[in-house]
């Protein structure tokens, strides 16, 4: 077999363990998010990423209660598909305004910008919540 019809087949290899890896991954995630739509009926879920130059990607998942209590931070970080979502169990039980106001301590720069992220996508579904609904006449009259 020639040179280039070997690195054609490992290519094809590779593309395809990474194939593989993604999938499992995103099972993961779906699971993940499954299990919290499952366990909290109320509240509001946040999502938030940061992308590393050449360091680990980091994903983060924040569930706050309607009163703003923190209910469940999980972190995904690291550099390959195999990472998985680990609970940051001393944040939970915390206000969120602690949580924004302090983030987390030293140089965690991924894990920062991903909370931000995520606390900026509950602010938003909050402020919706809240808003008034135009369309319901209901509301309108009130």
């Amino acid at each position: 077999m020639q040179l280039w019809q070997l690195g054609l087949i490992l290519l094809a290899v590779v593309w395809a363990l990474q194939a593989v890896g993604t999938w499992m991954q995103m099972k993961h995630y779906r699971e993940v998010m499954g299990d919290i739509s499952r366990r909290w009926s109320d509240g509001f879920v946040g999502a938030g990423n940061a992308r590393g130059r050449l360091g680990k990607g980091v994903i983060l998942i924040l569930v706050v209660s309607p009163d703003g209590i923190v209910r469940r931070l999980a972190v995904m970080e690291g550099r390959s598909v195999m990472a998985k979502f680990k609970p940051l169990t001393e944040f939970e039980g915390k206000p969120l305004a602690e949580l924004r106001d302090n983030g987390f301590p030293g140089k965690e720069k991924g894990r920062n910008l991903a909370l931000s992220r995520a606390i900026e996508q509950i602010d938003r579904t909050r402020s919706k919540a809240s808003a008034p609904d135009p369309t319901n006449p209901q509301i309108a009259q009130a």
